[in-house]
């Protein structure tokens, strides 16, 4: 079962309310702080273009009396919004284009979440800022939604042994996710325990459809060609489901130094296995990736999504199109399109 603090039911009585909102302002008064992620290549937690509009749903700045669930990152946003239809409202503490690892939440978000119901994490060391930020928010509980996922350690440098968080990019463990919100959504709201499951049912058959169409696509690859080199190593669970070799220039977002040691190795791989090119993630800056292309003689592929959603009219707006997009860029990329 996921872990979480209390079952979110009912409202506090007035005492522990006003308890809960005494918290809340010393915690207002604060700095918070990032817990310690070093920021990304570029020096903030935002990529350049990233969206100022937080991840709210579109009855923001509206009376709204369905309950306020919120998410960590638009990922779990999406997720979330498939299961939860329009009982509950769902909406993300990071913003479109933002990088979660290093993620420095504000004193406006601890107030927004003040107000929330629950919040929805994804786990596994991502959120190296969540026990701090949940620190002012004693009255919500917080749903774990990597829960029940056996996950796949990260492979050398600082991280090592360490979970490897991007579990959401294997469509069949998304489907663990979805279940995890359905229980937790179900708990929230007795009442739309119908609603939740036949919206479960129907988004797991898509991630199982999914499922299929990117194997079917990614077996298209030459198997001596099956090397996906990036920035960031978060696709170890995708590399795993359909037989690729991943290599990258470091293990997560939060440890983004390039060392010469480093881009060195992803060099002399890509030019012993003849890799055509190479690839970034949206929210950290490419330039490092492009340099190991031109030393390599590689080309650079093109951006993946993967730590967020693109805006509406981007190339992932959701977490399938998001991985469709990645997969077609993956597959020109390798073949020379």
């Amino acid at each position: 079962m996921p872990q979480h603090r209390r079952d979110g039911q009912g409202h506090p009585e007035a005492p522990r309310f006003l308890l809960k909102q005494a918290l809340v302002a010393a915690a207002l008064m604060l700095p918070l702080l990032s817990g310690g992620c070093s920021p990304g290549p570029q020096g903030g937690g935002k990529a350049p273009g990233a969206s100022d509009t937080a991840g709210a749903s579109d009855t923001a700045g509206a009376k709204d009396d369905r309950p306020l669930v919120l998410t960590t990152f638009t990922i779990l946003a999406d997720m979330a919004r498939q299961v939860a239809g329009e009982r509950v409202r769902v909406e993300s503490i990071t913003r479109l284009g933002a990088e979660i690892h290093g993620y420095e939440p504000t004193p406006s978000d601890l107030k927004r979440a003040s107000g929330a119901q629950m919040v929805l994490e994804n786990g596994f060391g991502l959120e190296r800022w969540a026990q701090r930020f949940y620190a002012g928010l004693p009255e919500v509980p917080h749903v774990t939604l990597t829960e029940g996922i056996t996950p796949l350690p990260i492979a050398g440098d600082a991280y090592q042994g360490k979970p490897n968080p991007h579990a959401w990019m294997s469509p069949r463990l998304a489907k663990v996710y979805v279940e995890n919100i359905r229980r937790a959504l179900t708990r929230l709201d007795p009442a739309g325990a119908a609603t939740f499951q036949r919206n479960a049912e129907r988004y797991s058959a898509e991630l199982d459809a999914l499922d299929r169409e990117l194997r079917t696509s990614l077996a298209r690859i030459p198997p001596g060609q099956r090397v996906l080199a990036t920035c960031e190593g978060a696709f170890s669970y995708l590399a795993r489901d359909y037989g690729l070799t991943e290599a990258y220039l470091w293990p997560v977002n939060a440890e983004s130094q390039v060392t010469p040691q480093r881009m060195a190795r992803l060099i002399a791989l890509v030019k012993e296995r003849r890799v055509p090119a190479v690839f970034c993630e949206s929210t950290v800056s490419a330039e490092p990736q492009k340099q190991v292309a031109k030393q390599s003689g590689a080309r650079f592929g093109g951006v993946f999504h993967v730590d967020s959603l693109s805006l509406p009219d981007g190339p992932a707006p959701n977490l399938l199109e998001l991985q469709r997009h990645n997969v077609e860029t993956l597959q020109a990329g390798l073949a020379g399109s």
